[in-house]
């Protein structure tokens, strides 16, 4: 074990008030694409920009092309928790995490056992019709031919928030106040470039500030430990 890693097994022993904040390289371990790494969705070729796809106006002006592209990479139904899943959840069963902020969308924290997950871009578990608010799970997003629609004939959007959508007052203000009262803050699997969510660290207070991601990040200079590698491998020693 290095010493980085010794040095963030250290902590987390000595800590019960940890928070962790993280991003598609939680996700990507479990199979699931990121968005701007050399592989990711950014980087593939579409009719139309996935950006612009992934759009609140693009959805309302082009729901066919949108559900083609939704279903086909943002439904990862299949994918399962990986060991960094597993053991925030363990820690959050010890009493020692108070939380997960997670701008991934895909559930897989809770299917790993973790309560407290604030989402920060919504779920894609979460599905309800426009016209009437019926809720629908993801496995009848998957299955529904061309664009999802409710009995009652409206159009069912994913509780994910697309581009020009706000996000969630109070869920930002839950993640805050936590970040705000931790004792130990670890971010992990996020380039930290989209924001409001990688502007929540600035609310952490305390003296162990630790980041893990495989490549640098802006924050790696003011972080009281940086950590690179892949995160499943670096929690399950941990």
């Amino acid at each position: 074990m290095d010493a980085q890693v010794a040095k963030l097994k250290e902590w987390v022993g000595q800590s019960d008030n940890i928070v962790f904040f993280g991003g598609a390289g939680v996700s990507t371990e479990s199979g699931i694409p990121d968005f701007r790494s050399v592989d990711g969705l950014y980087n593939q070729k579409y009719k139309y920009p996935p950006e612009t796809i992934i759009s609140r106006s693009f959805f309302d002006a082009n729901p066919e092309e949108f559900y083609r592209f939704y279903k086909d990479k943002m439904l990862a139904l299949d994918a399962q928790p990986n060991a960094a899943h597993r053991k925030l959840a363990e820690w959050e069963r010890m009493g020692k995490l108070r939380a997960v902020v997670t701008q991934n969308i895909d559930g897989l924290h809770q299917d790993a056992g973790s309560k407290e997950v604030l989402e920060l871009h919504g779920s894609v578990r979460r599905n309800f019709c426009q016209r009437c608010r019926r809720p629908f799970d993801a496995r009848y997003m998957k299955d529904a031919p061309g664009v999802p629609k409710c009995p009652c004939g409206g159009v069912i959007k994913p509780d994910v928030v697309l581009y020009e959508e706000c996000l969630d007052e109070a869920t930002i203000q839950k993640s805050v106040d936590y970040i705000a009262k931790a004792d130990m803050l670890i971010v992990g699997g996020t380039s930290l470039v989209v924001y409001p969510a990688a502007g929540l660290i600035n609310y952490y207070r305390g003296h162990k500030l630790v980041l893990v991601n495989k490549t640098a990040t802006p924050a790696d200079s003011r972080a009281d430990l940086v950590v690179h590698g892949s995160i499943g491998e670096i929690f399950a020693q941990l």
